[in-house]
């Protein structure tokens, strides 16, 4: 776990970091420069381009994870070759297809929303742009180097968003400038994944396939489902809403979403690493040391999303006093989202062995039926409900789905993720919730959550680390504090 905890550590302070830039974006610049409808428009064109990736990658950057520790010096630029290109497969036809049918396409997606119509191509280039940018960032993560991809990804972008919102609330530019900025954004940020991934090995183009070029095209369409599942079950609900309620309401449910989305934050830092690892266990055919990845990542993820959990419900009510009235009251979205996102993280690495074992045909149609659930639960929920009717769709769907991938897992491999040291992290955090709920504050709202989070932090890390929960923690910990006793 050496290379893993040195990278997920510089991982989960990059995210962090742009997390932190994210969480000044979303709560405070866009919610006071942005009229809510624009702002429910600028993330109703990310949500889309998100769900448009997987289809535009046609999962090249996961054929590239998958087969590159199989390839020879001989084969290795043919096979570059090939995942460079096949992402063509379906980006070409999708150009045509926007082109030829722009007026009924438009109509469907503007039933509720007339200004969305004006903006369909924005919502082909940022899902172009983000599906290159994962091809070669699956390019960097292949030569164990996360670092800088993750930084593009999770700071890069929010820094020159930040950057476009003071410009824009100076009026140094427009609302229209705004918008093409937002997608100018995505392809600069692709064009240096790119550069970078050609620093770490430039190929020579060689039209030469490899011999199992088929098997690897195969395997990535085939992949499209997974990753389409992943980000149905993420970005559906903000999709739909746009369906049923206003473009406002996009944007009060993408601020509490984004909170709680927070959670995610450390696991998805770990998977940079933990993902081609897992590849080459599988291939290599090591269960010892997939099993030993499979629990820490587990109990690590649990540990960190458990605490930030935690954290965001005790102390929201703080946080919602800094908001613009319009954008509190989401308190239900946020506790049903950031527990399915908890649920997430205690499944560690489960999506990369299901993804790139031998039974990943199996999980994709497994994903596809709980895909279409979403679809439905959100049909159901959303006119009904409102957008918590969203956020109860999506934790329905993500429990169940992960319920099925955790016994999938169990039948076909033989182990489980969880340990006594599971159940020993959720009765703290149990505690934690229990001790501090009443606690409040006199203060100004921020100096509040700094005060509650720090005890409660404090007293958290003392638990884990008297009763040694987690080796990793402990040994963390315990260098910090030689080092300061030094």
């Amino acid at each position: 776990m050496g290379i893993v905890l040195k990278q997920s550590f510089k991982n989960t302070v990059v995210t962090f970091i742009g997390f932190g830039f994210g969480a000044i974006n979303t709560l405070f610049l866009y919610t006071n420069i942005l009229e809510s409808k624009y702002y429910g428009l600028v993330t109703f064109i990310l949500a889309t381009g998100a769900i448009l990736m997987p289809f535009m990658a046609s999962g090249a950057h996961n054929g590239l994870v998958k087969y590159y520790s199989t390839q020879t010096d001989a084969s290795k630029n043919g096979f570059l070759t090939l995942i460079l290109l096949s992402p063509l497969l379906v980006i070409l036809p999708l150009v045509v297809i926007l082109w030829l049918a722009h007026e009924p396409i438009g109509n469907f997606l503007s039933v509720k929303n007339a200004l969305v119509k004006d903006y369909l191509w924005y919502l082909f280039l940022v899902g172009f742009a983000m599906a290159y940018f994962e091809v070669f960032y699956a390019w960097s993560k292949v030569h164990l180097k996360s670092v800088y991809g993750n930084f593009l990804k999770e700071v890069f972008g929010r820094i020159c968003v930040s950057v476009l919102l003071v410009l824009l609330y100076v009026d140094l530019i427009s609302l229209n400038f705004f918008l093409k900025g937002i997608v100018g954004i995505y392809l600069l940020r692709t064009l240096l994944m790119n550069l970078y991934a050609f620093s770490l090995y430039k190929p020579t183009f060689d039209f030469k396939f490899p011999r199992e070029a088929k098997t690897i095209i195969g395997y990535g369409l085939l992949m499209v489902v997974g990753g389409s599942v992943a980000l149905i079950l993420l970005e559906i609900d903000k999709f739909m809403i746009n369906q049923f309620k206003t473009l406002e309401n996009v944007a009060y449910y993408g601020v509490a979403g984004y909170i709680a989305t927070s959670i995610i934050v450390p696991a998805r830092a770990m998977n940079q690493i933990t993902y081609p690892m897992t590849a080459n266990y599988l291939n290599s055919g090591n269960l010892f040391e997939l099993e030993n990845l499979y629990k820490k990542t587990s109990l690590t993820a649990f540990i960190a999303s458990g605490i930030l959990f935690v954290l965001i419900i005790l102390n929201i009510g703080d946080l919602y006093l800094m908001l613009p009235e319009e954008y509190r009251g989401g308190l239900v979205i946020i506790a049903l989202i950031g527990m399915a996102k908890v649920l997430d993280s205690l499944m560690g690495n489960i999506n990369a062995i299901l993804y790139y074992s031998q039974f990943y045909k199996w999980i994709l149609v497994l994903g596809a039926c709980f895909a279409t659930v979403t679809i439905l639960l959100n049909l159901w929920l959303i006119p009904v409900y409102g957008i918590e009717g969203a956020a109860l769709a999506s934790f329905v769907s993500i429990l169940l789905f992960n319920l099925s991938k955790l016994i999938f897992v169990k039948q076909k491999f033989g182990f489980l993720p969880f340990s006594r040291a599971t159940f020993k992290v959720f009765a703290t955090l149990l505690l934690l919730l229990a001790l501090f709920y009443s606690l409040q504050f006199p203060f100004h709202p921020l100096i509040n959550i700094v005060l509650k989070s720090a005890l409660i932090t404090a007293m958290y890390l003392g638990i884990l680390f008297r009763f040694d929960i987690s080796e990793d923690v402990t040994g963390v910990l315990s260098k910090w504090l030689k080092r300061r006793e030094e």
